[in-house]
């Protein structure tokens, strides 16, 4: 296979974890993938963003070099999104379980992410 094909995996991977894998686990888990106070307008919000970046990245482990600024986002607004997170999970004490969940979750899709598109082909080679 290509060098992409580690990258192509992760996509695939985050990809089916925003579309499919989120709403399940915040219903199983919610102290780790939800915050109080519970409000379901915000959830289904998030949870409709989430699976459509995840249909996203779906199509982009098909061909991620043409696919690289979308990469990028889903790499950076998850690092930001876990890292404001993470800040407010340390403030406010009621949302510590989130440190075991979302926070490390959307921390470790990043780093992957860009660890990965480091390695990859660059946009319009073929290999």
């Amino acid at each position: 296979m290509t060098q992409d094909r580690p990258l192509r995996i992760a996509l695939l991977i985050a990809g089916l974890i925003f579309l499919v894998g989120l709403l399940p686990l915040t219903i199983v888990w919610s102290a780790g993938f939800m915050w109080e106070p519970r409000q379901a307008e915000y959830e289904q919000m998030i949870i409709g963003i989430y699976a459509v970046l995840g249909i996203f990245l779906i199509i982009a482990s098909r061909d991620p070099a043409e696919h690289r600024s979308l990469i990028w986002f889903a790499v950076w607004s998850s690092l930001i999104h876990g890292l404001i997170m993470l800040a407010q999970a340390l403030r406010d004490p009621v949302e510590r379980p989130n440190l075991m969940g979302d926070v490390p979750a959307l921390i470790l899709i990043a780093v992957v992410l860009a660890a990965l598109m480091r390695t990859a082909r660059p946009s319009g080679s073929r290999v």
